[in-house]
C-alpha cells in the first residue's frame, strides 16, 4: 500500500466509463480506501440516500443523463455535508456550470489523487 497521510475512507466512485472506474478504484484501494462504485448519477443518488457511509464522492463531470454537476447538487440535497470532488477532462467547465467544487483534472495519477482527497478532509 502507498504512504498517504488522510486516514482510510470510504470513498464513492461516480463514473460511466468502466474502465475509467476501474483504474480509479484501483487507484483508490491501493492507497487503502474502501471504495463503492457506481456507474450513473442515478445509481450514486441511490447509495447516497440508503445511508451507507460515505466520506467523499469522486464523480466525473461529462456522463449522460446526468451529468457531475447534477449529481453533486443532487447529492448534497440528501447530505449537505458530503464532500464531493469533480474528476473532468475539461480545462474549463462548459457555460453555465456555475460549480463551486474542487475538481481533479483528468488523466491523473494517483500521487494527484491523494493530494485532492487531502485536501478536501481538511477543508
Amino acid at each position: 500500500m502507498t504512504e498517504t497521510s488522510s486516514a482510510s475512507r470510504t470513498v464513492l466512485v461516480v463514473d460511466d466509463d468502466a474502465l475509467i472506474a476501474m483504474s480509479t478504484v484501483d487507484l483508490l484501494e491501493d492507497l487503502g480506501h474502501i471504495v463503492i462504485e457506481a456507474n450513473s448519477g442515478a445509481a450514486a443518488l441511490e447509495i447516497i440516500a440508503s445511508g451507507r457511509p460515505i466520506d467523499i464522492m469522486i464523480t466525473d463531470y461529462a456522463m449522460p443523463r446526468m451529468n457531475g454537476g447534477e449529481l453533486a447538487a443532487a447529492a448534497r440535497q440528501i447530505r449537505p455535508d458530503l464532500p464531493i470532488l469533480l474528476a473532468t477532462g475539461y480545462a474549463e467547465l462548459p457555460a453555465g456550470s456555475e460549480l463551486d467544487l474542487p475538481r481533479l483534472t483528468k488523466p491523473y495519477h494517483q500521487h494527484h489523487l491523494a493530494a485532492a482527497i487531502a485536501k478536501l478532509i481538511e477543508t
